[in-house]
């Protein structure tokens, strides 16, 4: 196996383990009854964002040593369109999601009652909307790096 060869079986690999969890961050949550539930299905989130950002860093990571190995792909539509959707994608992170999910998180500290408020289910909605929107991305940009259509 050359080097190139090593970097695609990580760059699939980290794709699988951590761009898979995160199509499905909605679940652990999605049908809380209680706050108790709420909470754990929170703290099972928190987790698997972590296999999401250790594999979206590796996709990042040998994506681009690909592309320096064999410098033709930048020059590659696909390629480059993929990049730059990614790079869209891990700027949500901090600009679109963070400040949406923080009103969820001082909720699930603060909020001592036993059932979810309304207020929760408004702010998810938000939160959720632009997972997908992410999602979207994710599975284009997958698309693009399986057909190479341009």
């Amino acid at each position: 196996m050359s080097v190139y060869d090593v970097l695609v079986f990580v760059h699939i690999f980290s794709a699988i383990v951590g761009m898979g969890p995160g199509f499905f961050m909605v679940l652990p949550v999605k049908r809380a009854q209680t706050m108790t539930e709420l909470r754990y299905g929170y703290v099972i989130r928190d987790r698997l964002h972590w296999f999401v950002m250790i594999g979206g860093t590796l996709l990042l990571l040998t994506g681009l040593l690909m592309g320096f190995l064999r410098t033709y792909l930048f020059s590659q539509v696909w390629f480059v369109l993929s990049l730059l959707l990614f790079l869209v994608a891990l700027a949500f992170g901090p600009l679109v999601l963070s400040p949406r999910s923080k009103p969820i998180k001082k909720m699930l500290n603060e909020y001592k009652k036993e059932e979810i408020p309304d207020e929760y289910d408004q702010l998810a909605a938000k939160l959720f909307f632009y997972e997908r929107i992410i999602n979207s991305l994710f599975l284009l940009i997958i698309v693009l790096m399986i057909t190479k259509p341009f």
